[in-house]
């Protein structure tokens, strides 16, 4: 009997380090690679790590028998130093997952680094489509939007009213010039007409100069095709041109809610936008935005929530496959329906955009407002289908078609 106990719990012992043996190092470590203190610390940055932590919280802290760390770093909207910072976790310490990543021209440098690396990473804050498109790997994610679902969707919302004239104020980087190619095409298949685009740098603080230039063109609509401290500055000084009182309409092709609530309603009021994520669009999302906002002091935007959402199938995949393999970990997300508070049957394309629902949403004027962060008015729901590049337009070389 002595001979038996010992060999069930030899047993028993070996077979639990085999298990733990999977998981690389005995830690799953996920790193948040974002934007602290520059354009886009609002619309991702220390919220972005506050839901990856919710999402390590709410899974128990553990994960296959493992404990679960969380790594951040400032990537400072710079690729060399968000590349460097990649590499070394990636190289040295042992980070398996990479996530959110705001700043088109940073995750492009990240995606590099993953894909010779062979390395998980899904980006929830940035919005160029290459990172689905000719820059695309099997194991890189897009998890949230990008250009060309909120050009896409606000654009056709837009031309349904018969405005047909456009000028478009752009970012100049990979961003603001994916998102402006993406919003000109549909402008122009749908029947409308683009009269000029102007780029402008980062962190632009005068745009008077941009937003004469297009008034004086007789367009229909301004489109902003910039994100973060941009927009904001660029909506507030249209109000301040008379924007609001009449002359083109203004229509935000990246705008989050946290820019909403820096610009203010008075300003924002009338606004046009599409979003992944509203917080009290259902009871499900308040009850986990109202747990966020105790913690980070605002509502979430979709990129944030997207965060937590993208570590949960994550932690899941590792749970299900007790491994931290990146292809077979990959794999797995790939297979599994998407259900959380982010999004309802949500999927993986073979171009690695993850595909779900999204909100055409209009910002309320002053006067509607019944609570705090009660700013959007939905529209309508955008199917998932409608918000996504269609597969055959694809320069994603994993895409058969």
């Amino acid at each position: 009997m002595r001979r038996l106990t010992l060999a069930f719990l030899t047993y028993c012992v070996m077979g639990g380090t085999a298990a733990v043996a999977q998981i690389s190092g005995g830690v799953v470590r996920i790193g948040i690679a974002t934007d602290y203190s520059g354009i886009f610390a609002g619309l991702s940055g220390p919220g972005g790590r506050v839901a990856a932590r919710m999402a390590i919280d709410d899974f128990g802290g553990k994960v296959a028998g493992v404990p679960v760390e969380l790594v951040a770093a400032d990537h400072q909207n710079k690729a060399d130093i968000g590349s460097a910072i990649v590499r070394r976790w990636y190289d040295e310490d042992g980070v398996d997952l990479v996530m959110d990543v705001p700043n088109s021209s940073v995750a492009l440098a990240v995606q590099a680094i993953a894909r010779e690396r062979r390395k998980l990473v899904v980006y929830a804050g940035s919005g160029t489509a290459d990172l689905t498109g000719k820059a695309c790997m099997p194991t890189g994610f897009q998890w949230v939007w990008d250009t060309y679902s909120v050009a896409a969707s606000t654009a056709r919302a837009i031309l349904e009213e018969k405005l047909r004239k456009w000028y478009v104020i752009a970012a100049d980087y990979s961003f603001g010039q994916a998102m402006a190619a993406d919003l000109t095409k549909v402008v122009e298949t749908q029947g409308g007409t683009v009269l000029g685009v102007t780029k402008h740098p980062v962190n632009t603080p005068d745009f008077s100069s941009f937003i004469l230039q297009a008034q004086a063109t007789g367009s229909d609509v301004i489109a902003l095709a910039n994100g973060g401290a941009d927009m904001i500055n660029a909506v507030k000084q249209f109000a301040e041109f008379g924007g609001n009182a009449g002359g083109p309409k203004l229509a935000g092709m990246a705008v989050f809610i946290s820019d909403v609530h820096g610009i203010g309603l008075e300003s924002a009021q009338g606004l046009i936008l599409t979003t992944g994520f509203y917080w009290d669009r259902t009871e499900e999302t308040r009850a986990w935005s109202k747990r966020f906002h105790q913690l980070h002091g605002a509502m979430p935007t979709m990129a944030q929530a997207g965060v937590y959402s993208a570590v949960t199938h994550y932690l899941k995949a590792v749970e299900a496959l007790g491994t931290d393999d990146p292809e077979k970990i990959a794999a797995k997300m790939r297979e599994t329906k998407v259900n959380d508070i982010f999004a309802k049957d949500g999927f993986i394309r073979e171009d690695g955009r993850m595909v779900h629902d999204m909100y055409l949403v209009q910002v309320k004027p002053p006067k509607e407002v019944q609570y705090p962060w009660d700013y959007y008015r939905i529209l309508r729901t955008i199917p998932a289908m409608d918000t996504v590049r269609p597969l055959a337009e694809s320069q994603c070389p994993l895409v058969t078609k």
